[in-house]
């Protein structure tokens, strides 16, 4: 594994095979992807740190989806990569929606969990809270954010049963450096959704059943508007869907490759 930077934006390299393209989430790095590895074995995976997260926090400038496409597009290139399937997590489905949409010979699949076109209208307002907050506060509203999130992002057996899953969430959201995450959310807050009735390649759309930010009635609804999807709902399962759930993440993933070859 090799850690690149394409203008300042931290990418992780591994493996040999046909591309994949991996894509975090709000409060995300390229580590929430780790549990789902093994199922990659035979793949080529690219999951870089979105511009404002992780070790990609020292970029200038406003976040926007539209640069979060436009990177993404300059990780590929960077490294070669003409077509590659995608996986995308919460924040980063929008972005791979659109990346499919814009750029349809780019992509050649899409496996998306916790999907979402665009936040709804009610929750804009809170999220841009959210980022003001984390502005203002700094590193110990970070760490306050966290311990609310990790509440409201999670299932209860989640949080009972699974202290490593509660322990990586928390750590992926107190590292984050604040002004990053707060131009996150306001990307996030300013998010529009893309005509996803356009997406042609085979899509896979994963939620849990108790994700209060992709509930499962908004997800199949997301998924009657692209043509073959397939639609599955994890149970005893919040938003944070690849790290609660890793063993059935991965055997999804495994299951709807295996269908592409």
């Amino acid at each position: 594994m090799a850690t690149r930077f394409v203008e300042r934006v931290a990418v992780e390299v591994a493996g040999e095979g046909e591309p994949v393209l991996m894509i975090h989430g709000l409060g995300g790095t390229s580590n929430v992807w780790t549990p789902l590895l093994p199922a990659l074995s035979r793949y080529r995976t690219l999951r870089p740190d979105l511009p404002g997260s992780g070790r990609s926090d020292r970029v200038e400038g406003p976040l926007t989806i539209a640069r979060f496409v436009e990177t993404m597009r300059r990780v590929c290139h960077e490294a070669g990569v003409e077509r590659a399937h995608v996986v995308a997590h919460s924040l980063g489905t929008i972005v791979a929606f659109h990346l499919a949409v814009a750029d349809p010979t780019l992509v050649r699949s899409l496996a998306l969990f916790g999907p979402l076109a665009c936040p709804p209208d009610p929750a804009r307002p809170a999220m841009r809270a959210r980022g003001a907050a984390a502005r203002r506060d700094g590193v110990a509203g970070m760490q306050s954010l966290a311990e609310t999130l990790v509440t409201a992002g999670t299932a209860y057996e989640t949080r009972a049963h699974r202290p490593i899953a509660v322990a990586l969430v928390r750590e992926l959201l107190m590292r984050q450096c604040p002004d990053g995450y707060a131009r996150t959310c306001e990307a996030l807050a300013d998010a529009e959704a893309v005509d996803v009735s356009r997406i042609a390649c085979p899509t896979l759309l994963v939620t849990g059943d108790e994700d209060a930010v992709a509930p499962a009635q908004s997800v199949r609804h997301l998924g009657s508007r692209i043509p073959g999807s397939r639609i599955e709902v994890l149970h005893r399962c919040g938003h944070w869907t690849p790290v609660e759930k890793p063993e059935e993440c991965a055997a999804l993933l495994r299951s709807f490759y295996a269908r592409r070859n």
